[in-house]
């Protein structure tokens, strides 16, 4: 009886492994405007892109098996884009072969991604010093990197007994602020001054930032004509918010490429730490680069907002609320960052599957 449960075990990782396999895995054909970009952003070539894309989406759905097979012995996971691969960080050497007949590259790290989530939660319940700009589970590093200004290293001390080991600390130049008066997609007006940006149109109407406006301020569309109000907001705490829409307005699946084809929205599932990822934005256009780490805490100056998702794309004031696809996937809505497009950045983002959630909406899709 054992031996055929271990039979049967090792046939479904097989299973799986065949199922979340690069070439097993069908998605949809990407554009060539989504490809330049890629290859203009990341350093690739066109077929370095394509095929970059299938390893992300076979990742994507890979991490939740690997997980599963984990257990509570599981310590994250992150696209590797040398291996085009999976990593899955385990405490539990022993279970390295079964992740690695799943398509994965397991690696043995110290601490549990439970613990290291609880860790974060530990912080999010304190009341960051001014010198700390942020926290965030780093998955690759296997800690709880808390980010300083530079040279304020000492402000994090309080944080990092809050911790302990499990505590990473690096000094950055960076300077988050909300980007207002930022608009990626499409544009749009706020009681006819503010200016954002569509994230994702949704079921009634699109999402975007909650810092872009509050319940019942008006919107106005690109073309400055009634498009509609804000339904339900919040800011901070989180930064996401709800326009519904006046039946002047036509839902699409869209979102706009700046100067290339639309893309068309195919779906809204999360990629991996380490997949590439697009940004759209009326102040800078499309931008790429790649996703850092999920579940940060961005300590803005209206307030804290935890969950964001941290990336190395850049973005300026007049982004704010845009875009974020991976291929042709949904990801999120901006929120804010630091740097710019001419030297770089950090951007965060709100997952959009959290804002679909919270408020019960259906993503457009083509």
């Amino acid at each position: 009886m054992k031996r055929m449960a271990v039979a049967a075990v090792a046939v479904l990782a097989g299973a799986l492994a065949t199922t979340v396999s690069p070439a097993a895995v069908a998605a949809p054909e990407p554009s060539a405007d989504l490809l330049a970009a890629m290859q203009r952003d990341l350093g690739l070539n066109a077929q370095q892109a394509a095929d970059r894309l299938r390893q992300e989406s076979a990742a994507a759905v890979l991490q939740h098996v690997a997980k599963g097979f984990a257990g509570d012995e599981f310590g994250g996971a992150w696209f590797d884009a040398s291996i085009g691969k999976l990593v899955v960080g385990v405490t539990d050497g022993a279970k390295a072969d079964r992740l690695r007949r799943l398509g994965a590259e397991p690696r043995t790290v110290a601490h549990k991604a439970s613990d290291l989530d609880s860790a974060k939660s530990k912080l999010d319940a304190e009341k960051a010093p001014a010198e700390v700009t942020g926290w965030y589970v780093d998955t690759r590093a296997n800690a709880v990197t808390i980010t300083v200004k530079r040279g304020q290293a000492d402000a994090a001390k309080s944080l990092v007994e809050k911790v302990g080991t499990l505590a990473k600390v690096v000094e950055t130049d960076e300077a988050p602020r909300v980007l207002k008066d930022i608009r990626g997609g499409d544009a749009y007006y706020i009681n006819n001054a503010g200016r954002c940006s569509v994230g994702f149109a949704v079921q009634g109407g699109f999402v975007s930032a909650g810092h872009c406006g509050s319940p019942g301020d008006t919107v106005a569309g690109v073309d400055k004509t009634a498009l509609g109000t804000f339904e339900k907001s919040s800011f901070p705490g989180n930064d996401y918010s709800w326009v519904k829409a006046n039946s002047n307005w036509t839902a699409t699946a869209k979102v706009n490429h700046y100067g290339g084809a639309d893309v068309v929205v195919s779906g809204h599932t999360e990629s991996a730490v380490g997949a590439s990822i697009c940004r759209s934005g009326s102040t800078t256009g499309w931008h790429c680069g790649e996703v850092q780490a999920k579940s940060q805490t961005v300590n803005y100056q209206e307030g804290s907002v935890s969950g964001l998702t941290r990336t190395n794309v850049c973005a300026e004031p007049g982004d704010s609320g845009g875009s974020w696809v991976s291929g042709t996937q949904a990801q999120g809505v901006t929120s804010g960052g630091s740097g710019d497009c001419t030297s770089g950045g950090t951007t965060y983002f709100q997952p959009v599957n959290e804002i679909l959630s919270a408020y019960n909406l259906t993503l457009v899709t083509g």
